[in-house]
């Protein structure tokens, strides 16, 4: 049975459009066409760029049929989570406090995916300053969950999550400072990459923690994340954080199997944290075999409580995230959302030494990661969240929502980690795992996943959207 347009990964729409079946114009019409009459009632995109989607595709046919290639981006529409600047596109973090924000400058990844020839269909929505959600008290609705509306798609690359599930897009850019490029590709069934702090740039992107932020791609495959990432990495010597290492060959291990792999497994990190549930445990113990049975040694270890790691990041987003925002957090108090002013302001009650102790103990934990386990083991995997995607009448509208998440301590350790789906809850929502890396090995990391993919063949089920759907 043929694949309809929006089914189609990156690698077989780049195929097809140097085969000359498909043009970049149909591709670009008809994830429109779906995102206008479904996305509605998700609410992923807080601005479609129509007119520059169709002449970003019709640029791309005339480059292709010419023989000019830009790479495996060329022709394939993508989205842009809202903190991302787009000169000339209004970029408005999903607050009040920038709804008429219209910046001069592309971002280095928008410049990257422009001269790569991609498609650019719109932004997406984002919990406010990718931190404060979901909120239903900012200038756009959070987005929804396509396998269940009433359900969370995690945060705060919110409509990231929705749009790549929906199969609006093939590839849409996250953030990712706390798990938010894993917590909606988890909660939302998708592929998810926080590369390496410093191999993408971050110029151009809102920042909420300059210490701990990272930018990545959600993508439906974990093919189609390598080939994102042959776009978009590389050193910018304007990014502080940026590494000055040549762009890897991301797609050298994809399709190889896991011969000769030392896979660390720290099943007691999650199977014994408040609210991890049965099916959670048993759907990641069934990774871990299926790891297993590809090639890998497959190791249980130990690590030091997640709420070391949580703690450790947690202050030190409070601290940098109130000093970005301090001016308008004591100017605009009531132009923030709830959530976020919460959230930031507990910045303001934090000292010198509360930061100055973190900062130790990110090095300590960072140490510990990359100096004895990932010195002894090739990659780890590890939950990703201990439960499926909550509903939204679950959360108390004045007070910010404890997520079940378990992605802060590789934002603490800065280590590459790819979060891909393992399954589904009895409800049929998502669950996923991660899969973390040495620095700057995305390589590996992706090696196990495609593999991992490639061996579960079912998991890439999509949700089943189908209209009206009462929210």
């Amino acid at each position: 049975m043929a694949k309809l347009l929006h089914e189609l990964s990156i690698a077989e729409a780049g195929r097809a459009l140097r085969a000359g079946t498909v043009s970049s114009v149909a591709l670009t019409q008809h994830a429109l066409s779906r995102i206008a009459s479904v996305d509605p009632l998700l609410h992923s995109f807080v601005l479609v760029t129509k007119e520059r989607a169709l002449a970003d595709a019709e640029r791309a046919d005339r480059e292709l049929e010419s023989g000019i290639d830009k790479g495996p981006l060329h022709g394939v529409p993508y989205a842009l989570k809202d903190i991302y600047s787009t000169a000339g596109i209004r970029t408005t973090c999903h607050s009040k406090l920038l709804l008429d924000h219209v910046p001069t400058e592309d971002s280095v990844v928008e410049t990257k995916l422009k001269a790569g020839g991609a498609v650019l269909l719109g932004k997406l929505a984002t919990h406010e300053f990718a931190f404060g959600g979901p909120s239903f008290d900012l200038p756009f609705p959070p987005a929804r969950n396509p396998w269940n509306p009433h359900h969370f798609t995690g945060g705060s690359s919110s409509g990231s999550g929705a749009a790549v599930a929906a199969g609006f897009t093939r590839m849409a850019m996250g953030s990712d400072t706390g798990g938010s490029i894993r917590g909606p590709a988890f909660y939302c069934g998708v592929v998810g990459l926080k590369p390496t702090y410093g191999r993408v740039s971050r110029r151009g992107v809102f920042p909420l923690s300059y210490t701990l932020d990272h930018c990545g791609p959600l993508t439906w495959t974990v093919e189609d994340t390598a080939l994102t990432m042959q776009v978009i990495a590389g050193y910018d010597p304007q990014d502080p954080a940026s590494a000055d290492l040549p762009v890897d060959n991301f797609t050298q291990g994809l399709g190889q199997d896991l011969a000769g792999l030392k896979i660390a497994y720290p099943r007691s990190f999650f199977a014994k944290s408040v609210g991890v549930t049965e099916e959670v445990i048993a759907s990641l113990d069934a990774a871990a075999q299926e790891v297993a049975k590809l090639g890998a040694t497959v190791t249980e270890i130990t690590l030091p409580d997640y709420d070391i790691f949580n703690s450790c990041g947690r202050v030190i987003i409070a601290a940098e995230s109130y000093a970005i925002h301090e001016e308008e957090l004591l100017t605009r108090p009531l132009d923030y959302g709830r959530y976020t002013y919460q959230r930031m302001m507990v910045g303001a009650t934090l000292s010198a030494a509360d930061l100055v102790q973190a900062f130790r103990l990110r090095r300590e934990l960072t140490a510990l990661l990359n100096g004895e386990v990932l010195k002894t083991y090739d990659a780890m995997i590890t939950a990703n969240g201990l439960s499926a995607a909550p509903r939204f009448d679950e959360f108390d509208p004045n007070m910010p929502p404890k997520m079940t998440i378990q992605t802060m301590p590789f934002n603490v350790t800065g280590n590459p980690v790819l979060a891909i789906p393992t399954g589904f809850s009895k409800s049929g929502l998502p669950l996923g795992m991660q899969i973390v890396g040495r620095a700057f090995d995305e390589a590996t990391v992706l090696r196990v996943g495609s593999a991992y993919e490639a061996a579960a063949g079912s998991i890439h089920k999509r949700p089943e959207l189908e209209l009206p759907i009462a929210v």
